[in-house]
């Protein structure tokens, strides 16, 4: 399994709950499609550089796994089709296999 780090922006006038469950999610993806995850950064709310859909503020999440690099594929998917993720990045590490 590849190392991999995600960093996840969630747009930051979500509820609590809602937050938490975006947060709960992802690791729950990420351990169906085979990953491991080693950790969980939770960096908070941040100004963004630029605006993105018309928010100057984002809550950022990071996260370091190791994977199989089909089940990638489904976590990419999957954050690209969620209304609650403004943006997110998701890079191989290769310092970290």
């Amino acid at each position: 399994m590849k190392a991999y780090e995600l960093m996840v922006i969630l747009d930051p006038s979500l509820e609590e709950e809602a937050r938490a469950q975006v947060l709960d999610r992802v690791p729950g993806l990420l351990t169906a499609n085979g990953a491991t995850v080693d950790s969980v950064d939770d960096w908070g709310k941040r100004r963004l550089a630029h605006e993105v859909a018309g928010k100057s503020d984002g809550d950022y999440v990071v996260y370091q796994f190791h994977a199989p690099a089909d089940s990638v594929a489904e976590v990419d998917r999957v954050l690209h089709i969620t209304d609650q993720v403004i943006r997110y990045m998701l890079v191989r590490r290769e310092d970290l296999d």
